[in-house]
């Protein structure tokens, strides 16, 4: 999505170790117009498939699967990253190491929200060691729903995530690839 990578490199910004900062338009300060384009492009890739929900991880995978699921028609439901009080009965889990803010969770969903022989496709703002798709995909093999594929705004194409989710057979689609970076540059794919 040419528009997406435009955003990036005029209102983004890139930080030491390879972070790129998007806050100002998708992980804090959402421009919404934009967000709903994201989305529409979303729903144009998928079109051909039969999706019946979205599934993210919190927080920042939240507003772009709402967006995708808007024009999709279809639910979202967000993995919670620690078991709260308030979700009882049986839980479906995974561990997540979060390379980020370099700490490990447990994802949590309730087992009431994902069923069996769901058609299920997972949205995320990043894509880069891979580890929270990883996780979202064990959550949605333990229900024995299935993973439709994954959608993807940034993808940091010059680490391993994309490539080990594809090496398992899903389809993975990303608005913007990066190819590579530096401290003050962003090649995309």
């Amino acid at each position: 999505m040419k528009a997406l990578e435009k955003k990036i490199l005029e209102e983004g910004s890139i930080l030491p170790g390879g972070i790129i900062k998007v806050n100002s338009f998708l992980n804090q300060n959402i421009d919404v117009g934009f967000l709903m384009e994201m989305g529409k492009e979303i729903a144009s890739i998928y079109s051909k498939e039969k999706i019946d929900k979205i599934l993210t991880i919190e927080s920042s995978g939240i507003a772009i699967a709402v967006a995708a699921a808007m024009q999709m028609g279809v639910p979202v439901l967000f993995a919670k990253k620690h078991k709260p009080s308030n979700i009882p009965g049986k839980v479906l889990t995974a561990p997540i190491h979060s390379y980020t803010h370099n700490n490990d969770y447990t994802a949590v969903v309730s087992a009431d929200f994902l069923k069996e022989g769901e058609r299920v496709l997972l949205v995320d703002d990043f894509l880069a060691n891979g580890a929270a798709l990883e996780g979202l995909i064990e959550i949605v093999n333990q229900a024995k729903a299935v993973v439709v594929g994954a959608a993807i705004a940034i993808e940091k194409g010059f680490q391993d995530g994309g490539k080990r989710i594809r090496a398992k057979g899903i389809r993975v689609e990303s608005l913007a690839i990066v190819e590579s970076m530096t401290d003050d540059s962003v090649i995309f794919k």
